[in-house]
């Protein structure tokens, strides 16, 4: 297996002389490889070997996902404002 792209990287190819882009994570044939001199151009082995655990399925199912937490209800207290003005309408209709 060859080595994967970290960059994308712009090349003539060497045989057919035709532009070619590659893409991070492309795994170039050795003739175009060979063709790439700059070694920031390539994943490190550390980069490679989470690459390959990202790819591995999971062999368990984790199951359904947790049901969320439930959002604790407050009792509204009422504005200590409304209280007077409730008075004073109750007033209002006594007096007339």
């Amino acid at each position: 297996m060859g080595r994967r792209l970290a960059t994308a990287v712009h090349l003539e190819h060497p045989k057919t002389h035709e532009l070619l882009i590659l893409q991070p994570g492309e795994v170039p044939d050795e003739d175009v490889a060979e063709a790439i001199t700059n070694p920031d151009a390539w994943e490190t082995a550390e980069e490679e070997a989470t690459d390959v655990q990202q790819e591995t399925p999971a062999s368990a199912d984790p199951g359904p996902e947790p049901e969320p937490e439930p959002v604790p209800v407050t009792e509204s207290v009422p504005d200590a404002s409304a209280k007077p003005a409730a008075k004073a309408r109750a007033r209002k209709a006594t007096e007339e």
